[in-house]
């Protein structure tokens, strides 16, 4: 391979230790050749970067369309129950008002937005499938080629997940305001999934993945026997003990905690990310980390929604894997998501070693390690021959300028902001300048365009 390009950067994390002087020679393609910590011979000209590059942000759960909403649903008028399900309400009006062309454009500014922040690549948990009646489009997948379309436009990653929605709860049938997310039969959701594997095999930073929403949204013979039905190793998300209720729910219809449920009857392992898990008792918590399946946690949304406090302590002494994703999007910054995720440990438990020695790049090394293998990608970044993809943090802000090789971690993680965010790096290239997306203009007026439309704020 012929180097095309060489970025020079003053420190960049890989396998664990701090390069610094760190020449990294790309292709053509904004791949890989080699990184170093001495020019290679044959550059041309390279670009020096007064930053720190962190391998890019893996965002392990999203949904695109709920952007378009976040903080409308946080007036509470006085004497009202307000809770995850009145929030679904809300939710679900969203979920009914979008077209093909206005989610397009909403995905585009989300995935902007993120690209911002540090992420490289999203897993876009998908259940927005069908019109506004409820009817299939020409090509089911249709929705599922927006977010495809739209992460091209910005340059991130993307793995789709089409998700098998069935029914609206336990023994329940599918809601009226549900009917945009429905898949009758296994067979039904078996042609989306089909028809969404053809169309990724013709975008270039795509990959598959497939979901049950949850235990209550399929049948539980039928999550069975799609399981055994697809049976692929590419990844599969499942939401999982997200509410109380939910938990109550499953005992009733199943006799069965979820995460019980799901370990009893499907061979859980490293291909399962199991989307926030808050309620697990400790014998789910012993057998989770032993399966080493992953929980991908959401905090900033687990907050919002009043989801409560997964068991991070517990899970993480033994061995547990988990990742981060934003998921309704009320916060996009992994920096927060990261500090919530310690902070709540560290007042629930009243310690402040929530992780053992350096927590700030434990937290960063899981979300990233097993936030790729929740996007179908090799747990191992920066490999020859794959995109280089990167978050520069700027070392001229005044904390990190001043602050000592070993202590920069925790310096990053607990003060830093999205301003101290230089640029983000995708295929070799730069999305993001200074806290600017390279198209903003143009992604920001389609997103104006299409909230009018959908006239919701």
């Amino acid at each position: 391979m012929n180097i095309t390009k060489v970025y020079k950067f003053d420190k960049l994390w890989m396998d664990n230790r701090w390069l610094s002087q760190a020449y990294v020679a790309l292709d053509d393609s904004g791949n890989t050749i080699s990184i170093t910590d001495h020019a290679p011979q044959e550059a041309l000209a390279i670009e020096i970067v007064n930053g720190i590059a962190l391998p890019g942000f893996q965002n392990a759960h999203s949904h695109a369309f709920q952007y378009a909403m976040a903080g409308l649903a946080e007036i509470h008028p006085a004497g009202i129950h307000d809770d995850f399900w009145t929030w679904r309400e809300a939710m679900y009006q969203c979920a009914l008002s979008v077209d093909p062309d206005s989610l397009q454009a909403i995905a585009t500014m989300l995935y902007a937005e993120m690209l911002r922040h540090g992420y490289t690549h999203v897993a876009e948990f998908h259940y927005l499938h069908h019109d506004k009646n409820g009817k299939p489009y020409s090509n089911i997948a249709e929705l599922g080629l927006r977010h495809l379309e739209a992460a091209k436009e910005v340059g991130i990653g993307i793995t789709l997940i089409p998700v098998f929605y069935q029914r609206g709860g336990f023994a329940l049938p599918a809601q009226e305001r549900q009917r945009r997310f429905i898949s009758k039969t296994a067979e039904d959701f078996l042609q989306l999934f089909e028809s969404t594997k053809q169309i990724i095999a013709t975008y270039k930073d795509a990959k598959l993945g497939w979901s049950i929403h949850s235990l209550r949204a399929v049948e539980e013979q039928t999550i069975i026997q799609t399981f055994n039905i697809i049976q692929d190793k590419i990844p599969f998300h499942i939401h999982i003990a997200e509410q109380l209720k939910e938990v109550d729910d499953c005992i009733q219809a199943n006799k069965q905690r979820p995460a019980e449920w799901l370990l009893n009857h499907l061979p859980v392992n490293e291909h399962f990310h199991l989307v926030h898990a808050t309620h697990l008792n400790d014998d789910e918590v012993k057998r989770l980390a032993a399966s080493k399946a992953n929980v991908v946690l959401c905090p900033s949304t687990e907050g919002n929604l009043g989801d409560g406090i997964f068991r991070m302590r517990d899970y993480i002494r033994q061995n547990g894997n988990w990742c981060i994703g934003t998921d309704s999007h009320i916060g996009l910054n992994p920096l927060e998501e990261w500090r919530m995720i310690d902070y709540r440990q560290r007042l629930t438990s009243h310690f402040r070693n929530t992780f053992d020695e350096d927590g700030a790049s434990q937290m960063v090394n899981a979300s990233v390690n097993n936030g790729r293998k929740a996007m179908g990608l090799s747990e191992k970044t920066f490999v020859k021959g794959e995109p280089f993809n990167v978050v520069v943090y700027n070392l001229n802000t005044p904390l990190l300028a001043c602050t000592s090789q070993e202590k920069l971690w925790p310096t990053l993680v607990y003060t830093s902001d999205a301003s101290h965010v230089l640029g983000t790096i995708t295929a070799g290239k730069w999305r993001v300048k200074n806290n600017k997306h390279m198209q903003a203009e143009s992604i920001t007026q389609k997103f104006y365009r299409a909230i009018k439309t959908i006239q919701n704020r």
